[in-house]
């Protein structure tokens, strides 16, 4: 069994110089929650292709980047509310055409439209809000996710990719864009990189679709760990098992790269995954299938610890649900 550390001491991430955490929407926002008590040290790369709600709407009218899972990384990692905060997440409500909109993303696309870097933009607000964690979208350029499917035709858009319901043989971005410089960077500068929660095909694969940032994946020594969702995701994701989601980033990345994992206590193990994995109660007591912040930075610092401290070990960590 697994030495429970405990959320006030996170003595393992207390070590760690720079974190990287990479996916989109509600899961990412939870990790940078978790760890905002890293500051400077912790960086999320973003994903940037989402197409549905007041961001698609946007994404429509005017065009641009999806600004939505920036705002909720953003509005997660807030450990103090303000007026500012609170004015950066409102959501108009009535039947008008500002109805549903998120008042943080029509400021993002104001900023953008102002010829300001979408990074920069972030920046201007992270700023606003006190936040001290940096949050860079994946790309600084349009794009959207596609997927092809069995019968060969094509699937544009995230919410299109979401309604399928069966899995497609592939995912790929259209049209070809760069990754964000300060992504790069923060990869290059990773001592641990970060995978979800959150829904597997469009908010944690994108990212690693653009080959600037899987060329850094490929040869960054930082320790890597897939943190996996709580519940059954909507989707055809809801098809794969930890073994596959693994399997799909490798054969993404082409190259295995995975250290570690960390599920919910009733996770089906394939022995034949060489990671260390980390299992154990980590549900929110509000929501059951979001992660706990404080369960899930203990988990992160147990598992940081065993793969940075014992890196030649391979072993599964089990943890009993009372200790997390």
């Amino acid at each position: 069994m697994a030495d429970f550390k405990g959320y006030q001491q996170h003595e393992n991430l207390s070590r760690i110089t720079k974190i990287v955490a990479i996916g989109g929407g509600h899961g990412l926002g939870r990790v940078m929650s978790a760890l905002s008590f890293m500051k400077e040290r912790l960086t999320a790369i973003v994903t940037t292709t989402d197409n549905g709600g007041s961001t698609g709407r946007i994404r429509t009218a005017q065009g641009g980047i999806a600004w939505g899972d920036l705002r909720n990384c953003l509005n997660q990692i807030i450990t103090e509310p303000s007026t500012a905060s609170a004015l950066f997440e409102y959501r108009f409500s009535g039947n008008g055409e500002l109805a549903g909109h998120n008042l943080g993303n029509l400021m993002l696309k104001a900023l953008e439209d102002m010829h300001i870097r979408p990074t920069e933009a972030v920046n201007l607000i992270r700023d606003l809000l006190r936040v001290k964690s940096f949050i860079v979208p994946m790309s600084e350029q349009p794009v959207h996710l596609a997927a092809v499917l069995d019968c060969g035709s094509s699937v544009v858009g995230e919410v299109g990719v979401d309604s399928l319901v069966d899995l497609p043989k592939s995912v790929f971005l259209v049209p070809y864009v760069a990754a964000t410089p300060e992504a790069i960077q923060a990869l290059q500068e990773a001592e641990v990189i970060l995978f979800g929660p959150g829904s597997f095909l469009t908010s944690i694969i994108p990212p690693l679709l653009l080959p600037e940032i899987i060329e850094q994946l490929q040869h960054s020594r930082a320790k890597k760990i897939f943190i996996d969702n709580l519940g059954t995701e909507c989707g055809p994701a809801a098809r794969l098992s930890l073994t596959d989601r693994i399997q799909w980033i490798h054969e993404t990345i082409g190259k295995t790269i995975i250290d570690g994992a960390i599920v919910p206590t009733d996770t089906t193990i394939d022995e034949q995954l060489h990671l260390k994995i980390l299992a154990g109660r980590l549900n929110a007591d509000d929501v059951s299938y979001r992660h706990d912040r404080t369960l899930l930075c203990s988990a992160i610092d147990e598992l940081v610890g065993e793969l940075v401290e014992k890196p030649d070990i391979s072993q599964q960590i089990q943890m009993e649900t009372t200790n997390i």
